[in-house]
């Protein structure tokens, strides 16, 4: 192990988050820079244990004390190979998982668990410094040619992981520029896109063949695919988003989050200036209080919003475990995200009752009712309606599976009852050949659970093309029920 006492001695710290009222100025993100020796010092906390429950809360089974024992020692070019072994793209999972490997923990039962998430940030981050990360082009070719169609991580994961084993994969995007979610619905100040560039630059010299601005299943057709390629992987994402249709939905100023994100994406970049949906000066509510719902906070605080009020149904989480979620288990517990640590003004146990216009057919406010839990179901609070102020409604909700396209049509795959795409234990669909992988056959999920799809799926496509596969799978048929 690291260091024999360092859990003992040495408390849970991360890095210090930029001040405020100077980030809020800008897209960057929000922490400052760590010294490694601080980092080293959080590595020794790590225990070691007989049983590391952290790789059961990591969905791609990263081996997490080896890589902390590593950097702890200063080894650096091991640590970042350890963390390669399991994990693409630890600079993503790095800066967007919620860590459920860290509540799982061994010294989280009774103490703060070692500080994982960054300890893997710094180690990707460590190796890009010191250019170690170089292009895995495989040796031969195999002739056998793969379409994935999205370009989140999942898509990402499918494509290099199936590139490295000598196939060719062209990964084809309806939008403008590679990296689906990545690129256009995570903010800048979580993630820069220089940091998503990088990565799509190591995959290209590997031979990764990149198609954006294509729409499949309009511009090229699912028989298309067929036609041209030995299999196709679909990782279109989870992205019908759920609605709210209540009186006044159709009032102007009325968006879902995945509407007004992209701009803001944009505007951070430079690419455009004023965007089409821009908050500045305006009063903001957002429904929803997930990471999406703190996206458009943050986005909405930097466009120079007058006001942000965050709804969410559910009450007001503990701030401990609930008994209910024992370790190590996931809890739902408060969480402050440093989007809401520039401007929080959550209101819990709210229900949107109507959207209120202004007669002109824009919007000026929307009705609430608190609402209470009982008998399985939300009961509105008698007498306690009230009004907010608004010029733009972001809902931030969730989503309720892939979209009904026409891709999913003409390749004639069939549906589970949950609306996302039906798939057996190898992650083919009902259709041979087709294969799907991450939100779209699993449901709206985490980055890293995208991310092991898409190393599981590209496993059983080389094994599906050529009768034996060496890729790893951290998802087994054990593993393949929904949870989140």
């Amino acid at each position: 192990m690291a260091d024999p006492k360092g859990f003992m001695n040495t408390p849970r710290e991360l890095p210090k988050r930029r001040p405020v009222d100077v980030r809020i100025k800008d897209w960057r993100e929000v922490y400052e820079p760590q010294s490694f020796e601080h980092l080293q010092k959080q590595a020794g906390r790590c225990m070691d244990c007989g049983i590391p429950f952290c790789h059961n809360g990591c969905p791609l089974g990263n081996l997490i004390p080896e890589w902390n024992d590593l950097m702890y020692r200063g080894d650096k070019n091991e640590a970042i190979d350890r963390l390669h072994a399991t994990n693409n793209f630890p600079e993503f999972t790095g800066r967007l998982c919620p860590a459920p490997c860290e509540t799982a923990c061994v010294v989280g039962i009774n103490r703060d668990a070692v500080t994982i998430k960054q300890i893997e940030l710094r180690t990707i981050e460590e190796a890009f410094g010191a250019g170690t990360v170089k292009p895995l082009a495989p040796d031969r070719l195999t002739g056998k040619t793969i379409a994935v169609i999205g370009s989140g991580p999942a898509g990402l994961a499918a494509a290099q992981q199936l590139t490295r084993a000598g196939h060719t994969v062209a990964v084809y995007e309806r939008a403008d520029k590679i990296g689906g979610l990545l690129r256009y619905g995570i903010p800048e100040f979580k993630m820069e896109k220089h940091i998503l560039d990088r990565r799509l630059e190591q995959m290209e010299k590997e031979g990764t063949r990149f198609r954006p601005g294509v729409d499949v299943g309009n511009e090229l057709t699912g028989s298309d695919l067929r036609r041209k390629y030995d299999a196709v992987v679909l990782a279109v994402g989870s992205t019908q988003w759920r609605d709210l249709s209540i009186k006044g939905r159709d009032l102007k100023g009325i968006y879902q989050a995945m509407e007004f994100l992209p701009w803001g994406n944009k505007q951070a970049q430079g690419e455009i200036e004023n965007p089409p949906i821009n908050v500045a000066g305006k009063h903001v509510v957002i429904l929803g209080g997930g990471d999406t719902g703190a996206d458009c906070l943050g986005t909405s605080i930097r466009q120079g919003a007058a006001s942000v009020t965050q709804l969410e149904i559910m009450p007001r989480p503990t701030d401990e475990r609930p008994s209910g979620q024992p370790w190590p288990t996931y809890p739902m517990i408060y969480r402050v995200s440093s989007a809401h640590e520039e401007k929080d003004n959550r209101i819990f146990s709210v229900s949107t009752e109507e959207f209120l216009g202004d007669g002109e057919g824009n919007l000026r406010a929307i009705k609430i009712v608190e609402t209470e839990f009982v008998n399985g179901k939300f009961e509105a609070v008698a007498g306690s309606e009230k009004e907010i102020q608004c010029d733009f409604v972001f809902m931030a909700m969730g989503f309720t599976g892939p979209e009904k396209s026409s891709l999913i049509n003409q390749l004639s795959v069939e549906l589970d009852e949950r609306g996302n795409i039906k798939r057996d234990e190898n992650f083919q669909t009902s259709e041979d050949g087709i294969f799907v992988a991450g939100d779209a056959g699993r449901g709206q999920s985490l980055i890293v659970w995208a991310i092991a799809e898409g190393r599981s799926a590209a496993a059983a496509v080389d094994r599906y093309l050529t009768g034996r596969t060496q890729l790893p799978s951290p998802i087994e048929p054990t593993d393949r029920p929904l949870m989140v």
